[in-house]
């Protein structure tokens, strides 16, 4: 064995022993590869429901949105409705109502004052000269 032989066998049990030393280095960093991979694996395991979940929670939101849509349009084609129905009875049934009423405000003024003129000739007034002198001090107090 020569020198070359020996300090190539120097050279091989220091790159051995090297190589022991960065053995549990290297096998931490398997485990810490094997943890991370893990967690990965729970943190998929646990989104993947949270995420069906939040896609229900969208899905039966649209279709509260859809009804309350459906609820809306249905209230106002009801108010269209009912202010078309409005203005029919408004121009149908007004004009002739307002015609009617005045007429009958027309015949009772008339009747009134037609009875009134007829009951002020049957009325006979006696005041006494005291009672005109009462009544001038009653009106200038």
């Amino acid at each position: 064995m020569g020198v070359g032989d020996i300090a190539g066998l120097i050279a091989a049990i220091a790159f051995a022993i090297l190589v022991g030393f960065l053995i549990y280095p290297l096998i931490r960093l398997g485990k810490l590869f094997d943890q991370i991979a893990l967690t990965v694996k729970e943190s998929g395991d646990h989104a993947i429901p949270a995420i069906d979940e939040g896609v229900t929670t969208v899905k039966q939101v649209n279709k509260s949105l859809a009804d309350v849509n459906r609820i809306s349009d249905s209230a106002s084609t009801t108010m269209g409705n009912i202010t078309a129905l409005t203005d029919l009875y408004g121009s149908f049934l007004g004009k002739p109502v307002i015609k009617a009423a005045s007429t009958v405000y027309a015949l009772k003024s008339t009747a009134q004052q037609f009875f009134s003129k007829k009951s002020a000739h049957k009325q006979v007034v006696v005041t006494k000269p005291a009672d005109a002198k009462a009544q001038t001090k009653a009106s200038t107090k």
